[in-house]
């Protein structure tokens, strides 16, 4: 009986790690009224450049514009560090609002 329950447990735990690890960070609908302040800047409805990039369908492209593949690291270090008339977001948006803004960014 003791041998049955071990691979049960384990099939659970890795049943659960699954479940766990496809949920994803960050609200998109939250992420879409923050990102009002960078839609000054940026479409999200086509790709065409304002003043930065258009960001439609950011998330299915290879790389971004710096040459780096789109990654949530990388988009999170842009939103951090801004550069080329981009201000730095890092001290003025909380963590939890870059992941809102992340996971509205990946429904475009």
């Amino acid at each position: 009986m003791l041998k049955m329950i071990a691979p049960v447990g384990i099939v659970t735990a890795l049943v659960a790690a699954n479940l766990l690890s496809g949920f994803q960070k960050g609200d998109a609908a939250k992420g879409k009224e923050t990102f009002e302040q960078c839609a000054v800047c940026h479409n999200t409805d086509s790709t065409e450049k304002k003043m930065g990039p258009g960001l439609k369908g950011l998330f299915k492209h290879e790389k971004l514009s710096n040459g780096k593949p789109v990654n949530e690291a990388n988009v999170r270090a842009i939103i951090n560090t801004g550069g080329n008339g981009m201000p730095a977001y890092e001290s003025i948006l909380s963590d939890e609002e870059k992941d809102n803004i992340i996971a509205y960014l990946k429904t475009l």
